[in-house]
This record gives C-alpha cells, sequence and structure tokens, in this order.
C-alpha cells in the first residue's frame, strides 16, 4: 500500500479536541509526507541525551575528540578574539562539557546562557557548572534555539561582548536554507560580538561511515529511542523491533543521511490517524551535512558576519571558526 494523503480534516479535528505537542505535530505532518521525516531536534529527550552523550565517546566517532582537542590547543587564541567579561549564548547545549574549555581559558566571562530543548537534561548539567564556577552566572534556557529567542534579564552591565558558541557541527543537521537562517538569526542576537562555530569538514566516506554506524550499536539505540519517545509521549504503537537504522553518506549533497527503515508492512496509529509503512520504507531522522572551509565562510558572509580566524586540526577532520558580528550602522 501507498501512503495515506494527508487528511487535513483530522488534523484539524484532532488539534481542536487537544492541543498537540510540537513533536506530536511534526511527526504528524512529516508521516504525512510522501517522503517521510521528522526534525532531529526531537531526538534529544532524557534517554536521548544521554545515549548521545555515549556516542561522543565511541572510538569511531571522531567530531567531539577532535573538535575538544581544537578547543583545547586553541584556548589561548580563542580567548584573544573573545576578550574579557564575556557574556556566552551556547546553542543546543547539552552536556555542558565543551564550554568548560571555553570558561577556564576566558578571562572573567560574566554570564552564561546554556539554550537547549530538553529541559531535564539541562537544567541538571546547568545545576553542575554552577557548583563548579561559583563566580558565574548560569542562566539556562529551555527553547527552541532556531526559533527568535528572549534572553533572561542581565546580571550588571558588563563591557565584554555577547558571544555565541555553537559547537558539534549542529549547524550540519540543517538544510543549507535553515543553516542560513539561523546563522542570520544569530548574527541580529549577536551584534557587537560574535559566534565561535564549529562544523564538520568534508573527508574520506569511510571514516564518515564508521563514525555513523558504531560497532557497538549505540548511534542505531539513539535513532530508534525517537520511536520509543513517541509511543511513550504521543500513545503512538511503533513496534521497534519493525525498524532498522541506517545511516550513510551521500556525496553529491555533501551529507551523512540517518534513517530507521521499516523491516515489513505495518502500520502506526497517531493521534487517531493510521499510517502505512511499506517494507524498505523510511523515516528520515537526520541530514550531517560536511563542509569546506571556504564554504562555511561564504555562508557565514551570506549570514552577514565577518570571518576571522578559523582553527582546524592536523588532519583537518574538523575547523573551529571564530565569526565577527559587526555591531548594526
Amino acid at each position: 500500500m501507498g501512503t495515506p494523503a494527508f487528511n487535513l480534516h483530522a488534523f484539524r479535528a484532532a488539534q481542536r479536541a487537544a492541543p498537540l505537542s510540537d513533536f506530536a505535530r511534526e511527526l504528524f505532518a512529516g508521516l504525512s509526507l510522501d517522503a517521510r521525516s521528522i526534525s532531529p531536534k526531537f531526538f534529544y529527550d532524557v534517554a536521548g541525551s544521554a545515549l548521545f552523550d555515549r556516542i561522543c565517546e565511541l572510538p569511531e566517532y571522531y567530531p567531539t575528540r577532535t573538535e575538544l582537542r581544537i578547543l583545547t590547543e586553541c584556548a589561548s587564541e580563542i580567548a584573544a578574539q573573545i576578550g574579557p567579561d564575556a557574556e556566552i549564548i551556547e546553542f543546543g547545549a547539552g552536556s555542558l562539557t565543551k564550554v568548560r574549555l571555553l570558561l577556564d581559558a576566558l578571562e572573567s566571562p560574566r554570564r552564561y546562557v546554556p539554550i537547549d530543548i530538553s529541559g531535564a537534561h539541562l537544567e541538571a548539567a546547568a545545576e553542575r557548572l554552577r557548583t563548579d564556577y561559583p563566580r558565574l552566572a548560569v542562566q539556562p534556557v529551555v527553547a527552541d534555539y532556531t526559533m527568535p529567542l528572549v534572553l533572561p534579564p542581565g546580571r550588571g552591565n558588563g563591557a565584554g561582548q555577547r558571544v555565541g558558541f555553537f559547537p558539534g557541527s549542529t549547524l550540519g543537521n540543517f538544510s543549507p536554507d535553515e543553516a542560513l537562517a539561523f546563522l542570520q538569526l544569530a548574527h541580529r542576537l549577536l551584534r557587537g560580538g560574535g559566534l565561535l562555530l564549529g562544523v564538520d569538514l568534508v573527508k574520506d566516506p569511510a571514516l564518515l561511515h564508521a563514525a555513523y554506524n558504531d560497532a557497538q550499536g549505540v548511534t542505531a539505540a539513539f535513532n530508534l529511542n525517537l520511536l520509543r519517545r513517541a509511543n511513550t509521549e504521543l500513545g503512538c504503537d511503533f513496534d521497534l523491533d519493525g525498524f532498522t537504522h541506517a545511516a550513510f553518506y551521500n556525496s553529491p549533497l555533501r551529507r551523512v543521511e540517518m534513517h530507521l527503515v521499516s523491516r515489513r508492512a505495518q502500520a502506526v496509529m497517531l493521534d487517531g490517524q493510521r499510517f502505512q509503512f511499506d517494507e524498505g520504507q523510511t523515516l528520515h531522522t537526520e541530514n550531517s551535512h560536511k563542509f569546506t572551509v571556504e564554504g562555511l565562510r561564504a555562508l557565514a558572509v551570506k549570514a552577514g558576519f565577518r570571518p576571522a580566524a578559523v582553527w582546524t586540526d592536523p588532519e583537518r577532520l574538523f575547523s573551529v571558526h571564530w565569526l565577527q558580528a559587526p555591531a548594526a550602522q
């Protein structure tokens, strides 16, 4: 059987009956497409965030350790770009691990605002950071950082820059248009300061395949956890044994794609609607675009930034960029 047509009447009736969460609305819309997809931002409930932390420690997963190496070895140069008394805004903060390297290198940072969609995970990590940095104002914000943001009131009138921190190549999860839109949003928020941005680089596809298909199966569990979350939070009836993890490098588009592949013909219920999966049909859960240094700098210029310093590891697996956000004229 083919994919059922999008039933707008049923969808609106369901909306009137009970408010749907963002997750429910986006999954409903994604399952209604011919090429089914869902935003990777919904990976990160408590269980998904913990699984991603495990992924970052895997031997095959080079991005985290490579970026940490760059941040460690280039900390003094990065701190010189940022300057004293800075306010740090981290987009998609996660476990707040990488920012510690930045905070340790900076001179008297005055405030840290981590932004993440996973509230429980974020608050727990923020509490640990407060304990370790008692002089730092830590003010977490539970929000979708791809949307316009309202930051909490500041503590005092510090003279330092407002600096965005966006590590982990999360920018690569966006489509090209979404990446530009995010950088434009960040530019407006950071005027007069800058953005410290980590992005993964184009490389041997074999390295990419290994990184997203680890031998321990942690990435597969992370991918499948999205279905478990839908069952728990939305009352769906996904059979987790009926789907398998698939990840591959799409060379023409310079991106790794992650999918959940239906092992057989089956149906799934969501908010009263039945969605049929054919054998081999997929739910596209993530893209991870890879960049060249020159391509990223050109994108930053298009968004209004002024590219400055860039740091890479010797193997040029990963890059960290300092992008200045000039004040409005």
